[in-house]
């Protein structure tokens, strides 16, 4: 029988050399994993039992469904009705629809739960507007990119799901974790747009502060408000579960879209729905072969094995959090947000409770590097969707995203330090 190392060398350097061969992802994962099972002697079926096991569970309904919400959303208006709110929310202030992109990156956050969405939605509707106020196309870029990581971290989130899942920790949980983490980024991202607005020399010339527009925009907006609300109010309450709370979400966009705003039609909605079915299967891909993947791992001890071996270099948790961030700020570069919490997951988890670090404060700190794994190239897929909205180059946004990745690793390196800001919410009311 093959040892731990021979195993480890298998599922680790295939999976290397495949994706260096640029060999999909999915694929890459299931031959490393098949060549491990073949290897140590197990039956394939065993791993196709995996592949369908993986996939057969309650709460991955929610992601589908999120998806779905998120699309109809921003195809029915709801998306659009937002940003009013949130411009009109914010006037005469220097650098004040930069500062509105932010927040109406906040607003659609608490709705679709994902990265390239928050940013396709709210883009869609700022990029021209920032535009026109002279903003500098790459920077212009570059703000709703940044705004489009809240997707992730504003519950509902996405990558909470899956992480739940995978570990076991309540995702209700975990968003409610992810809140004040989301707001304090939010908020900090506001008052950085608005510094580096000062700093460019980015003009106010945006109209003043009126209560009259911002009640019209509230009242044409409401139903949109409510949305988060709904989602949110319904998980934190106990009234339905966090997958119950996709269904609902998606059911609302759908009756809003469809019959009060009037601008969703039926060829709209079944366009939605096989968008959110080619998001779907790819991710059901990936989950499923990962999931075999991880089970090699675990056959193998391969997880305590690494455990050990960063225990040997050191035992302070603070280097252990440099170690991994640098790992996955280097993987966010080459891999995709959903595919590091899959397979990097059950990897680092049994790592981070040897140090005494606890699993959510772990998952907001893994999210947030995903956020940045957002920005960087050469994958940085919400760089791709902003730049193709601002009409600039890759290494115009490139440029003008530094100083706002710098920022997000001085969010990061906040939140390490004060765990509380995550942990308060859930050790507070998931204890009564």
């Amino acid at each position: 029988m093959p040892d731990q190392s021979t195993i480890a060398l298998i599922l680790f350097g295939g999976l290397a050399v495949l994706i260096l061969l640029r060999v999909p992802l999915g694929f890459s994962l299931a031959v490393a994993g098949m060549a491990a099972y073949l290897v140590g002697g197990d039956s394939l079926l065993t791993m196709a039992q995996s592949y369908y096991d993986s996939v057969n569970s309650f709460p991955l309904i929610a992601v589908p469904m999120f998806f779905l919400a998120g699309i109809v959303m921003e195809r029915g208006g709801l998306s659009r009705r937002l940003v009013d709110v949130a411009e009109a929310m914010i006037g005469g202030i220097r650098g004040g629809l930069g500062m509105v992109t932010i927040l109406a990156s906040m607003f659609f956050s608490a709705i679709s739960g994902s990265g390239p969405a928050t940013t396709a939605a709210v883009g869609g509707v700022m990029v021209p507007s920032l535009l026109e106020r002279k903003y500098p196309r790459g920077f212009a870029g570059a703000i709703v990119a940044t705004g489009g990581t809240l997707g992730v971290m504003i519950p509902p989130s996405i990558l909470l799901i899956l992480y739940g899942v995978i570990t076991g920790v309540s995702i209700t949980g975990l968003f409610m974790a992810a809140l004040l983490p989301g707001l304090f980024i939010g908020v900090g991202l506001i008052v950085f747009v608005h510094i580096m607005c000062r700093v460019m020399g980015v003009h106010a010339v945006e109209s003043r502060f009126d209560l009259a527009r911002l009640m019209t925009s509230i009242r044409k907006g409401i139903l949109a408000i409510l949305a988060p609300i709904i989602i949110l109010g319904g998980i934190y309450s106990g009234i339905f579960t966090p997958t119950e709370s996709a269904v609902v979400a998606a059911v609302y966009g759908i009756i809003v879209a469809m019959f009060v705003y009037r601008e969703l039609t039926p060829r709209g909605l079944w366009e939605s729905v096989k968008e959110t079915m080619s998001i779907t299967g790819r991710l059901g891909i990936i989950w499923a072969v990962s999931t075999a993947y991880g089970e090699v791992m675990a056959m193998y001890q391969i997880p305590s094995m690494l455990s050990e071996w960063l225990m040997s270099i050191t035992r302070n948790p603070y280097v252990i959090w440099l170690l991994i961030c640098i790992f996955l700020t280097f993987m966010g570069c080459i891999m995709n947000s959903m595919s590091q919490v899959i397979i990097f997951t059950p990897i680092f988890a049994p790592v981070v409770q040897a140090v005494g670090i606890d699993l959510m404060h772990f998952a907001i700190i893994f999210v947030l590097n995903a956020e940045i794994g957002f920005l960087t190239p050469p994958l940085g897929t919400n760089l791709f969707v902003a730049m193709d909205q601002a009409k600039c180059s890759l290494g115009e946004i490139s440029k003008a995203v530094i100083p706002f990745i710098l920022f997000l690793f001085l969010m990061m390196t906040i939140l390490i330090l004060l765990p509380q800001i995550s942990l308060w919410l859930p050790q507070t009311f998931l204890s009564v």
